[in-house]
């Protein structure tokens, strides 16, 4: 299994959908997209086995790839969407659901993101009347010095855990972590466009992208940096999107038509054999 298959949890969540014991998911026969893509659905330089099949959110992402000479696509919709088809519970939003969370733009092990974080907190004063919860990614959230900038400002300052990295500390509950804060808020935002915006706008909360966009410490430019994202999709790039964009918007993207059953899941996956559905869980690198 490629590690990013198991990021946020999302071959644990594949993994209970399709029907599976609970523990460490079996091997996931190829890619897995493991969050909102502006190119081919993964990260740059992904070491593709050939032949092997990619799994990605939306028909978008695979047109993208196509263009770029890339083959075994198949569009089976986000794990987010899994995740709510797993817990019905939390359809509605809690009875006292109020303000607004918002996401700072983060960086990751390997890059790490430039930017005034005290400009953030300015703008969502600006934009922001009710309570705010500030989400961080977990390496912003151990940097003292940042998280300080957002309880200074009064704000409550959370973080949803790890995402994993090469099969270590993946926190398999990430994603329904995220899903119960957003319950507890009428609004999402963030600096930019991302996941967390469009699963926010997946389940009602009015969508916000606004404030200093900030810097990936060495981003590679193949993606179109912010100024391809705002130049596609001007209209998501607001203080307040539109509810019917935000939503036509996020169906598609996330591949809400493309959602596949249980079985299905087994089959795409290889998930059939009884055999390997019972043993441990063995690391393989497939890049």
């Amino acid at each position: 299994m490629h590690h990013a298959n198991h990021f946020y949890g999302h071959a644990h969540i594949m993994a209970k959908y399709a029907g599976l014991p609970a523990g460490d998911p079996p091997t996931i026969w190829g890619y897995l997209q493991h969050g909102w893509n502006i190119l081919d659905g993964f990260a740059y330089n992904t070491a593709f086995v050939a032949g092997m099949p990619k799994f990605v959110w939306s028909d978008t992402v695979r047109r993208r790839g196509w263009s770029m000479g890339l083959r075994n696509y198949s569009v089976i919709g986000s794990a987010w969407l899994y995740l709510l088809e797993l817990h019905p519970e939390l359809a509605a939003p809690a009875p006292d659901a109020a303000g607004t969370i918002f996401y700072p733009f983060h960086g990751w092990e390997g890059q790490n993101v430039l930017g005034d974080h005290a400009e953030i907190v300015a703008s969502i004063n600006e934009h922001e009347t009710g309570p705010v919860t500030v989400c961080l990614y977990w390496n912003e959230f151990e940097n003292e010095a940042i998280k300080q900038v957002y309880t200074d400002a009064g704000f409550r300052v959370i973080t949803h855990g790890y995402r994993g990295l090469h099969w270590r500390k993946t926190d398999a509950d990430f994603l329904l972590k995220q899903l119960k804060e957003l319950r507890k808020h009428r609004r999402v935002a963030s600096n930019r466009l991302s996941s967390a915006v469009l699963y926010g706008a997946s389940i009602g909360l009015q969508p916000g992208v606004y404030g200093d966009p900030m810097l990936l410490e060495n981003e590679h430019p193949s993606f179109g940096g912010q100024a391809r994202i705002r130049r596609l999709w001007p209209e998501l790039n607001q203080p307040y999107v539109p509810l019917d964009l935000a939503k036509a918007f996020t169906d598609a993207e996330l591949g809400v038509e493309h959602l596949a059953g249980p079985a299905e899941i087994r089959d795409l996956f290889r998930w059939t054999d009884p055999a390997l559905l019972v043993k441990p869980r063995t690391a393989k690198v497939l890049s």
